[in-house]
Protein backbone atom coordinates (compact mmCIF):
# COMPACT_ATOMS: atom_id res chain seq x y z
CA UNK A 1 0.00 0.00 0.00
CA UNK A 2 2.56 2.63 0.70
CA UNK A 3 6.74 2.81 0.45
CA UNK A 4 8.84 4.59 2.95
CA UNK A 5 12.09 5.53 1.59
CA UNK A 6 14.98 7.68 3.38
CA UNK A 7 16.49 10.46 2.54
CA UNK A 8 19.22 8.61 0.17
CA UNK A 9 16.19 7.46 -1.16
CA UNK A 10 16.75 3.76 -0.19
CA UNK A 11 13.71 1.94 0.95
CA UNK A 12 13.50 1.40 4.58
CA UNK A 13 9.27 0.41 5.42
CA UNK A 14 6.46 -1.47 3.01
CA UNK A 15 3.35 -0.86 4.35
CA UNK A 16 1.25 -3.67 3.26
CA UNK A 17 -1.59 -6.22 3.34
CA UNK A 18 -2.01 -9.72 4.42
CA UNK A 19 -4.33 -12.23 2.31
CA UNK A 20 -3.74 -15.43 3.42
CA UNK A 21 -6.90 -17.03 1.45
CA UNK A 22 -3.95 -16.36 -1.85
CA UNK A 23 -1.77 -18.89 -0.26
CA UNK A 24 -1.00 -21.06 -3.36
CA UNK A 25 -1.96 -18.97 -6.06
CA UNK A 26 -5.76 -19.64 -5.56
CA UNK A 27 -8.72 -18.43 -4.25
CA UNK A 28 -11.82 -19.66 -2.43
CA UNK A 29 -13.84 -16.71 -4.67
CA UNK A 30 -11.65 -17.32 -7.89
CA UNK A 31 -9.40 -14.68 -7.90
CA UNK A 32 -5.44 -15.54 -9.09
CA UNK A 33 -2.44 -14.52 -7.48
CA UNK A 34 0.01 -13.13 -10.23
CA UNK A 35 2.98 -13.31 -7.40
CA UNK A 36 3.62 -14.18 -4.02
CA UNK A 37 6.56 -13.21 -1.84
CA UNK A 38 8.66 -14.91 0.81
CA UNK A 39 9.48 -12.49 3.66
CA UNK A 40 12.03 -13.76 6.15
CA UNK A 41 11.96 -11.55 9.50
CA UNK A 42 15.58 -10.57 9.64
CA UNK A 43 15.62 -10.84 13.51
CA UNK A 44 15.19 -14.78 12.45
CA UNK A 45 17.11 -15.04 9.97
CA UNK A 46 19.69 -17.97 8.79
CA UNK A 47 22.52 -15.78 7.53
CA UNK A 48 24.40 -17.59 4.48
CA UNK A 49 27.20 -16.68 1.42
CA UNK A 50 25.39 -17.01 -1.75
CA UNK A 51 27.28 -17.91 -4.96
CA UNK A 52 26.05 -17.34 -8.28
CA UNK A 53 27.45 -18.42 -11.17
CA UNK A 54 26.41 -17.27 -14.74
CA UNK A 55 28.48 -18.40 -17.99
CA UNK A 56 32.32 -19.27 -17.55
CA UNK A 57 32.66 -17.94 -21.27
CA UNK A 58 31.94 -14.60 -22.60
CA UNK A 59 30.87 -16.06 -26.06
CA UNK A 60 28.61 -18.97 -26.49
CA UNK A 61 31.66 -20.53 -28.91
CA UNK A 62 34.79 -18.90 -27.34
CA UNK A 63 38.05 -18.29 -29.60
CA UNK A 64 40.50 -21.27 -27.99
CA UNK A 65 43.09 -19.95 -30.21
CA UNK A 66 43.88 -16.86 -27.95
CA UNK A 67 44.78 -16.64 -24.16
CA UNK A 68 41.73 -18.85 -22.30
CA UNK A 69 41.77 -16.25 -19.90
CA UNK A 70 40.67 -13.77 -22.30
CA UNK A 71 37.68 -15.08 -23.14
CA UNK A 72 36.14 -16.29 -19.64
CA UNK A 73 33.35 -13.79 -18.22
CA UNK A 74 34.56 -11.91 -14.81
CA UNK A 75 31.34 -12.08 -13.94
CA UNK A 76 30.81 -15.53 -14.26
CA UNK A 77 31.02 -16.20 -9.81
CA UNK A 78 29.39 -13.12 -7.66
CA UNK A 79 29.71 -14.06 -4.17
CA UNK A 80 26.72 -12.62 -1.92
CA UNK A 81 28.07 -12.34 1.75
CA UNK A 82 25.38 -12.06 4.62
CA UNK A 83 22.38 -13.07 3.02
CA UNK A 84 19.27 -13.39 5.20
CA UNK A 85 17.76 -17.29 4.32
CA UNK A 86 14.52 -18.61 5.98
CA UNK A 87 15.54 -20.30 9.29
CA UNK A 88 14.70 -24.05 8.04
CA UNK A 89 17.25 -24.06 6.03
CA UNK A 90 19.97 -24.01 8.64
CA UNK A 91 19.08 -27.49 9.57
CA UNK A 92 19.19 -29.02 5.59
CA UNK A 93 22.29 -31.75 5.09
CA UNK A 94 25.50 -30.85 3.14
CA UNK A 95 24.84 -31.69 -0.49
CA UNK A 96 20.62 -30.56 -0.49
CA UNK A 97 19.25 -28.71 -3.15
CA UNK A 98 16.00 -26.28 -2.66
CA UNK A 99 14.25 -23.51 -4.75
CA UNK A 100 15.12 -19.98 -3.55
CA UNK A 101 11.78 -18.32 -4.74
CA UNK A 102 12.32 -16.27 -7.93
CA UNK A 103 16.30 -16.39 -8.06
CA UNK A 104 17.18 -20.73 -8.79
CA UNK A 105 18.09 -23.67 -7.61
CA UNK A 106 20.36 -24.01 -4.69
CA UNK A 107 22.75 -26.61 -3.36
CA UNK A 108 24.49 -26.39 0.02
CA UNK A 109 28.02 -26.58 -0.55
CA UNK A 110 30.38 -28.79 0.50
CA UNK A 111 32.30 -25.75 2.37
CA UNK A 112 29.42 -25.06 4.47
CA UNK A 113 29.80 -25.35 8.48
CA UNK A 114 27.54 -24.86 11.55
CA UNK A 115 28.82 -21.64 11.99
CA UNK A 116 29.60 -20.36 7.87
CA UNK A 117 27.14 -21.19 5.54
CA UNK A 118 27.24 -21.43 1.92
CA UNK A 119 24.87 -22.06 -0.88
CA UNK A 120 25.33 -22.43 -4.82
CA UNK A 121 22.84 -21.39 -7.39
CA UNK A 122 23.01 -24.47 -9.56
CA UNK A 123 20.61 -23.45 -12.08
CA UNK A 124 18.46 -20.00 -12.87
CA UNK A 125 15.13 -19.61 -13.63
CA UNK A 126 13.87 -18.43 -16.67
CA UNK A 127 13.54 -15.08 -16.69
CA UNK A 128 9.98 -13.88 -18.46
CA UNK A 129 10.13 -10.21 -17.16
CA UNK A 130 13.89 -10.14 -19.37
CA UNK A 131 11.73 -12.19 -21.81
CA UNK A 132 8.96 -9.27 -22.16
CA UNK A 133 11.41 -6.32 -22.52
CA UNK A 134 13.56 -7.57 -25.59
CA UNK A 135 12.94 -6.07 -28.73
CA UNK A 136 10.89 -7.45 -30.89
CA UNK A 137 12.23 -7.61 -34.29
Amino acid sequence: REIIKNASGEIVEIHCTYDPETKGGNTPDGRKVKGTLHWVAAEFAHHAEIRLFEHLFDDEEPDLTNELRDTVNPESQQVLQDCMLEPALAQLEIGTSVQFERLGYFCRDLDATKDADVWNRTISLRDSWAKKSEPKN
